[in-house]
């Protein structure tokens, strides 16, 4: 681990999420923005790197029976050290070329309450993919210094991290975190719940991409003034075992948000509950900013303000807040 009186500063940082890398440089911004997927063949055992990043996006329930594709997180944590490794490896050579120097200094985000055992994982993949040494970051303080919040101040400020695998709650005051509780959800499970409903509802087999597409689409229109606009779905009939097509409407889909919504509403009602007086005081003037993708969403806003009685925010460039806070950090 890297000191924090380190007088050699690191001059990359690495937002490692469930379906997104992003490696950042301290004067030239984000260098590298591709999905966290690598696509391995070969035997088990002895597999081969055959693609990563946005290369296997396309090959999604696409791939024959050699191929595998891995994603290095699932749900906001490692899942699989190799494919993390190679991941890192790719990314950082993407950004730096081939001949990038050893011991590359590197700042990484990290869920707040990932377990040791989990950083540790994490930690083995950086080293193996030489990074080294590394400082593990917490995501949610990553965000609140990428959105700007006023963190330094002897105040109170809660924010709401809500990422593709998982969404983190934290009060955080003079620059630390005070209180912090996480839900393993996020866009990557909405998504999936979105095709358990079709599949349920409407017998449509629908895949990973698809789902993904269909959930973007469902926070497009919310957001947009027509929200009558319909969202078209192509996939596999399971009444007539043949390729089918249907057409959504947003209203639709509210009650699969909704309820994937209230888990995170959960999470912040109960942080609350927890908050000392002095920090709930602040929090009550200033409200709850919410940052990541999910953040985009107009029925999350509306329910959370509802189910707590506070302000809800939307931060400025909500899907940049972590990557934008660790270059922050860089400096």
């Amino acid at each position: 681990m890297i000191s924090l009186f380190s007088s050699k500063k690191p001059e990359f940082a690495i937002d490692f999420g469930t379906a997104n890398v992003r490696v950042v440089h301290r004067s030239e911004g984000i260098l590298f923005d591709e999905p966290s997927l690598c696509c391995f063949t070969g035997p088990f055992g002895a597999e081969q790197l055959l693609a990563a990043g946005k290369t296997v996006r396309a090959m999604l329930d696409r791939t024959p029976s050699h191929m595998r594709i891995k994603y290095s997180l699932r749900r906001g944590v490692l899942q699989d050290i190799d494919a993390a490794t190679h991941m890192l490896r790719y990314a950082l050579r993407s950004s730096m070329g081939r001949t990038r120097r050893a011991g590359t200094r590197v700042l990484i985000g990290v869920p707040a309450d990932a377990t040791q055992a989990e950083r540790a994982a994490l930690l083995t993949a950086a080293s193996d993919a030489g990074i080294d040494p590394v400082r593990l970051v917490p995501e949610p303080l990553a965000a609140a210094i990428g959105a700007e919040l006023p963190i330094q101040r002897p105040a109170g400020t809660m924010i709401v991290e809500c990422g593709a695998g998982t969404s983190e709650v934290a009060v955080i005051s003079l620059g630390g975190i005070c209180r912090t509780r996480s839900v393993r959800v996020g866009g990557a499970s909405l998504s999936r719940a979105i095709a358990d409903d079709l599949h349920l509802r409407h017998k449509l087999l629908i895949g990973d991409l698809t789902a993904e597409r269909v959930m973007e689409e469902y926070s497009d229109v919310k957001q947009s003034a027509d929200r009558s606009s319909s969202i078209e779905v192509k996939g596999r009939s399971l009444l007539t075992q043949m390729p089918a097509a249907l057409s959504l409407s947003s209203t639709e889909l509210d009650l699969v948000a909704e309820k994937h919504f209230r888990v995170i509403i959960e999470a912040v009602r109960q942080l609350l509950s927890e908050t000392p007086p002095e920090l709930s005081h602040d929090i009550l003037v200033d409200g709850i900013v919410l940052t990541g993708g999910g953040a985009l969403s107009p029925l999350l806003k509306s329910l959370m303000s509802q189910e707590t009685g506070l302000a809800v925010h939307i931060a400025v460039d909500t899907r940049d807040c972590v990557v934008k806070g660790l270059q922050a950090m860089l400096h």
